[in-house]
C-alpha cells in the first residue's frame, strides 16, 4: 500500500469493512425525521483493516452523514492518502433498524473512490449487527467486495470483524478493541491472501473532541521485510476529532 496502484487495491481486496462511518459524531435535527452527522479528524497514520494508507505519516480525514428516522442514511467520508493522486473519497448508503430490542442490523455498500485515476473504484456491500452485551457495546458485520469490477479483475475479497467498546463510568474514557479477518483471491494482501488484524486501544472524550490512542497490528507475513514495506506491521496510532 505504499506505491503501486495495483497494490493498494490488492490490499484493499484481501482487507476488504466499513471505513466509512465518522468516528467521532453528534446529531442535529433537520426536520422532517432527518438528522445530520459529521467529524472532522486528524491521524498519525491513517489505517484500514491494519494496512497504512498514508505510508506511515500523518493524515486529514472528515465526512459526514445524513439520516432518516425510516432507517434510511446515506453520507460521504474522505481522507488523504499516500497513494494514487492522495485522495480517498467514500460514499456510502444504507438501511439500519432495530430488529429485536436492543439489537440493530446495518445493511448497505460502500463506493470506495480515488479521483483522477482510472479503474480503481471499488464497490463493497456491507452487513452487521450491533447491540449491548453486559457494559460492552458490540458491533459484528461482514464486507464483501465482488470480483468482475475493473479495479479487481477476478479477485474478490471478503472482511468478517468484531468491534467492542466499553465506556467506563462517570469518566470521559472509552475502552475499545477490534479483530478482523481478511479473505482474498489476491495474495497482495498478505501471502496467503489471508490477514488478521487488531487493535486495543482508548478513547477521551470532552465535549465536541475525542483523544484516541490505539495499538494496531496485523499478522501478514514479515519474509523478505515484506509486513513492513505494505505498512502492516505493529504501531501506535493518535487521533483527535471533533463532532458537529
Amino acid at each position: 500500500m505504499k506505491t503501486l496502484v495495483r497494490a493498494c487495491i490488492g490490499a484493499l481486496v484481501a482487507a476488504t469493512a466499513i471505513s466509512t462511518t465518522p468516528a467521532f459524531a453528534q446529531e442535529e435535527e433537520a426536520g422532517d425525521g432527518i438528522t445530520i452527522t459529521g467529524s472532522a479528524t486528524v491521524v498519525s497514520d491513517y489505517r484500514f483493516r491494519g494496512f497504512s494508507q498514508s505510508n506511515e505519516e500523518a493524515a486529514i480525514q472528515g465526512g459526514f452523514t445524513i439520516g432518516h428516522d425510516s432507517g434510511l442514511y446515506v453520507g460521504t467520508w474522505g481522507s488523504s492518502i499516500g497513494f494514487n493522486n492522495g485522495t480517498e473519497i467514500d460514499v456510502f448508503a444504507g438501511y439500519a433498524r432495530e430488529v429485536v430490542p436492543g439489537l440493530t442490523a446495518d445493511i448497505g455498500a460502500t463506493v470506495y473512490l480515488y479521483p483522477g485515476v482510472d479503474n480503481t473504484t471499488v464497490i463493497e456491500p456491507y452487513l452487521a449487527v450491533s447491540g449491548d452485551l453486559g457494559p460492552a457495546s458490540v458491533k459484528t458485520g461482514i464486507a464483501w467486495a465482488p470480483g468482475g469490477q475493473n479495479s479487481l479483475g477476478d479477485a474478490s475479497g471478503v472482511y468478517i470483524y468484531t468491534d467492542a467498546g466499553v465506556q467506563i463510568p462517570d469518566t470521559p474514557v472509552k475502552l475499545k478493541g477490534h479483530i478482523g479477518f481478511s479473505k482474498s483471491d489476491s495474495f497482495l494482501g498478505g501471502l496467503d491472501g489471508e490477514v488478521i488484524d487488531y487493535s486495543v486501544g482508548v478513547d477521551f472524550s470532552w465535549k465536541m473532541l475525542t483523544l484516541g490512542v490505539a495499538y494496531i497490528n496485523t499478522d501478514a507475513p514479515k519474509f523478505g521485510g515484506y509486513k513492513e514495506s505494505v505498512g502492516a506491521d505493529g504501531a501506535v496510532v493518535f487521533s483527535l476529532g471533533a463532532s458537529f
